[in-house]
Order: C-alpha cells, then structure tokens, then sequence
C-alpha cells in the first residue's frame, strides 16, 4: 500500500514502516467514527485487523485491542450491539477492580518488570521520609495487593539507625478479595517475626467505599500515620462520589504523608515484551485478560458502563488541591532507590525518570507509564 509520506520512511526497516502506518490508520478510524462515518471506519479497521494480532509486536497487539475496541463501540452506535443491560451490566462497576485486584499473575509480572519495583522502592523512601522520627508507625494502605511494598518498608524500617522502630502497623482497606488480603496479613506477620520487628496487622474491609469512614481505623496519636494507595486512586476515577468520601476520610484523619501512585498504558506494552518476551504466558495473559479489558472499557462503553479513566496528573492536582493537599518535593534518596533497584534488571537501562514538578515519572523508553507523589494536608 503506497503512502503519501512514504519519502519520509527512509531508513526504516518495513516492519517499522507497517507499524507507522498501522497506527496512523488506527488513529484516522478512530477520528472517523467520531464523525459518524462509520463505514469508512471499518474499512481501515478491516486493514488493522490483517496486519495486527495478539502474538505481533507491541505495536501489532495494541492497535488489535484498540481496533477491537473501536469495532465494539461502532456496533453499539449503529445498533449491532445494544449496550450492557440486565446481569450483563453487573459486572460492568467490578472490571476496575479486577484490573488493580491481586492475583497470581500480578505476583509474577511483579517480579519480572522494573518499573513496578522502581515505584515501590521510590514510594516507599517517600513514606519513610514522611513519617521520619517516628517510632511507632502506621500505615493506612488502600491497595496492598501482595503486600510486597509492605516488606520493603518492614526491612527499611528496621535497618534504620536513628530514631529506631518499635512498632509498625498496617491498616489494609478494601472492599474484595478479602481472603487473599488476610493470607498477606498472615505474610506480613510471618516476616515481621522473621526480622525481629513488632507488628501488627488490620483488615477494613468495607462493601461500599462510601461506608469506609475513621471510626473503622484504631489511630493512636502517638503513631506517625502515613497513607499509601499504589494505583487505588487510579481505580476510582469513575466513582466521584466514593473517591470524595475517600479523601474526606483521609482528610480526617491527618495523616503526616500521602504516598500516590498512577498508571498510564503508555508503553506498558512495549516494556512487557521488553521483559518477558513475545511468547510468555504471563505476558499473554496480562494483555488480554487486564489491559485488553481495560482498553475495550475506554474505547467502547460510556457513562456508568465506563469504569476505566485516565485523567491529567495536574487534573489531580487540582482535585487534591481541593481537600487541603499539599505536594512535597520527593527526596533524592527517593529518586535514587528507582534507579538502584531498576539497575539490577537486564532491561533495567530502558527505565527512565524525570520530575514533574516535586513529582517523579517513571517511564519505558521515555515514555510515562507511573506518576509517584507525596502529599501532606496543610
């Protein structure tokens, strides 16, 4: 297929020149069914879909969950498909929290990808750094997963000089998997004892967020509180009303620091492949089961059928601004824990990081896939 900038492909191997043009054509369908041309619109889908697969690059397997995606949205436009109703559209409030929810196959993605380690360590010197001076800590955490964060805390925390522990206890919020929470639990306390650290652990669960309120939190005014939520605010964009309730709540509570972490898809797929490589099954599985779900909700549903959002981080700002927040510059040593712990990757060298204003970017290649910040209430 000849191209009208084909001049300006020069250099380009023709793989890389099918790539541009996928995503060109991808983008120029997208722009047609916000026209309503919906035919034309297929057709350049009908192009993607012979030159894109799951199996291909991570251009390749983009754009065929994006074209999917489109496709959904044109059959629901025009009629094809009537949008989720019935027992269909239960599922509809529960897909973000099946993308953030743990499961085995994020326990082993974690172990694999340095950009998830890189956030935890940079978030976790930033806790440390909010509620130094402390020597009973608590930690209000509304996204602990695996818990694997916990234990980077637990050994920074013990291997302190000054001000040394005495107790850390966490607080673990959520409103599922309650079963898999308490195995953490049990984890976390198995590895405490391990280091010789005094811990405690507690489970909120709550079945509506807007039932979570301070009453359910044992606080203690002689503990240094910080909150860490790694993506759980993410999850919420599409629940105005339960995120509010959330941060009056933490409002209330006063803690010493907020530790934030957002996700973009950015090049998520390019750092996959990076890392696991084509044919792992665990990359496999991450694509269509959570991402490719999650782009299908963005692309193809509106209104109360699209849980999955992604906003601007100074959208964020302003909202945190509207609740007393305050953002504090991250510490070098937050900056340098990313880099240290990213080095010990084999594809370590494509993290990248950069600052957005007091904030840090991580980021594949350049490109941003996690905003971490720290916020205090003024």
């Amino acid at each position: 297929m000849s191209h009208q900038y084909s001049n300006s492909f020069s250099g380009l191997s023709d793989e890389e020149v099918k790539d541009i043009q996928l995503i060109e054509n991808l983008l120029l369908s997208a722009e047609k069914v916000t026209q309503q041309q919906f035919e034309q619109s297929i057709k350049l889908l009908d192009w993607c879909n012979v030159l894109s697969c799951s199996s291909g690059n991570s251009i390749q397997r983009l754009v065929h969950y994006f074209s999917k995606a489109l496709r959904e949205k044109i059959d629901k436009e025009t009629g094809r498909v009537v949008s989720s109703s019935g027992s269909g559209k239960k599922d509809v409030p529960n897909l973000a929290e099946r993308v953030m929810s743990p499961n085995p196959t994020a326990t082993m993605l974690y172990e694999k990808i340095p950009l998830y380690h890189a956030g935890h360590f940079s978030g976790v010197q930033a806790l440390m750094d909010g509620v130094s001076g402390s020597q009973k800590v608590h930690v209000i955490d509304l996204s602990i997963k695996h818990g694997a964060h916990c234990t980077i805390l637990m050994q920074a925390l013990v291997s302190q000089s000054r001000c040394p522990i005495k107790h850390l206890k966490i607080t673990a919020v959520g409103t599922t998997s309650k079963q898999i929470i308490e195995q953490t639990g049990d984890c976390l306390k198995s590895f405490a004892e391990s280091i010789n650290l005094s811990f405690s652990f507690n489970l909120v669960m709550v079945e509506d967020m807007l039932d979570f309120n301070k009453d359910v939190l044992e606080l203690d005014p002689d503990e240094g509180l910080g909150v860490y939520t790694s993506y759980g605010l993410w999850g919420m964009i599409a629940q105005q009303d339960r995120l509010e309730s959330l941060m009056k709540v933490i409002k209330s509570v006063n803690p010493r620091v907020m530790v934030v972490g957002l996700f973009f898809y950015g090049a998520l797929f390019d750092s996959l492949e990076d890392c696991l490589g084509r044919e792992d099954e665990i990359r496999i599985v991450t694509e269509s089961m959570h991402l490719g779900k999650g782009i299908n909700n963005i692309v193809a549903s509106e209104g109360a059928e699209r849980v999955i959002r992604h906003v601007n981080i100074d959208v964020w700002r302003k909202f945190f601004a509207q609740f007393g927040m305050k953002e504090t510059e991250l510490s070098m040593s937050s900056l340098f824990q990313a880099n240290q712990v990213a080095e010990k990757f084999a594809c370590g060298s494509c993290c990248t990081f950069d600052r957005d204003g007091y904030s840090l970017i991580i980021g594949w290649k350049g490109t941003p896939i996690q905003f971490l910040s720290a916020w205090k209430f003024s």
